[in-house]
């Protein structure tokens, strides 16, 4: 009888449909963990990638991490970036394909101190304005190029100072301005015993830089792939499940960021108004959530070629977004 029963189950178990393995997919972030990338840890945490039949790994970034570079160098097969840096480096021969878009409103400010005496744009000339670089300088060097103010100093120029992903330039009067997201950097000053009142915030989407931030962005090589397509389907639509939990459940989503952040650097309360502040940005238009709306595209892109100066792109690209991975994530694919 024992024998009996074995072989069934044997038999039971040969027939069964072998289990699917995990597809392995890394992704790239911009920054450290903090809840700006909310979405993706949750997607993580709450197994919704495993549900989708993947086995992602998130890289998290850092001051001297590039996505571009990464995802050029095979170090990632998908990249958070913002749309600006991403269009200058395939102008430079990175061929990146923006395939959603996360955030639909632009999160960029320049915070200023009042006593710098600067109260408008026409202002800055002959200050110093702390901008951050590695691809975030963009939106900064299109917005003086449309101001038709020389980042070289002077008196008809402004100064910028290469400021740290802090915001120790304002605090100790180094800078008149200083680069900040609507998120993080101006909380930061607020916490350090700043007031509201000593603060001037100029948001770039109220001055006609709304570029688009937190994209998500492959190779043109992967997106010729169809199997690796498929996967980048599944991909996404697991991650804005996970953006969709965190912005309903936010306080879990502070908990699992907080659970992935090795640094112990973040503090629960600062990581809460900030996931308060990033689910603003996500938008939702008529399309739903992570759609690249076209017009969106076309003004980041006229924004970033005007100027009086020097553009931060020269030409219109071409191929630099597909809706094809939305499109198929949309309808269910994979």
């Amino acid at each position: 009888m024992k024998h009996t029963l074995m072989m069934a189950a044997l038999l039971l178990a040969a027939a069964a449909p072998a289990a699917r393995a995990a597809d392995p997919l890394t992704l790239q972030l911009k920054w450290v963990p903090q809840a700006q990338f909310a979405g993706y840890y949750v997607a993580k945490a709450k197994g919704f990638y495993q549900q989708a039949g993947l086995d992602v790994t998130i890289k998290p970034g850092g001051p001297d991490i590039n996505p571009s570079q990464v995802i050029a160098g095979g170090g990632a097969d998908v990249v958070v970036d913002w749309m600006p840096s991403a269009l200058a480096a395939r102008e430079k021969g990175v061929p990146l394909v923006n395939i959603a878009q996360v955030f639909q409103r632009s999160g960029m400010e320049l915070t200023c101190r009042r006593d710098s005496g600067v109260r408008t744009p026409a202002d800055f000339k002959g200050k110093t304005l702390g901008v951050w670089f590695a691809g975030n300088e963009y939106p900064f060097l299109a917005w003086m190029s449309k101001l038709g103010d020389s980042t070289n100093g002077g008196p008809n120029g402004v100064t910028v100072l290469k400021q740290g992903f802090n915001v120790d330039p304002l605090l100790q009067k180094q800078a008149a301005c200083i680069s900040t997201m609507t998120y993080n950097e101006y909380w930061q000053l607020i916490e350090a015993g700043m007031k509201p009142a000593q603060l001037l915030v100029f948001k770039y989407s109220d001055e006609g830089v709304a570029t688009l931030e937190d994209g998500l962005y492959t190779t043109d090589a992967e997106l010729k792939n169809s199997v690796m397509q498929e996967r980048l389907a599944r991909f996404v639509k697991a991650t804005l499940q996970g953006w969709s939990y965190a912005v309903a459940h936010q306080g879990e989503a502070v908990k699992i960021v907080l659970d992935n952040d090795t640094s112990g650097s973040q503090t629960a309360a600062h990581q809460k108004r900030m996931m308060a502040e990033v689910a603003k940005l996500l938008g939702g238009d008529a399309h739903g959530l992570g759609y690249l709306e076209p017009s969106a595209y076309e003004r980041t892109v006229d924004e970033l070629m005007a100027g009086q100066s020097t553009p931060v792109i020269t030409k219109k690209p071409e191929g630099a977004y597909t809706h094809a991975v939305w499109d198929k994530a949309m309808g269910g694919g994979g």
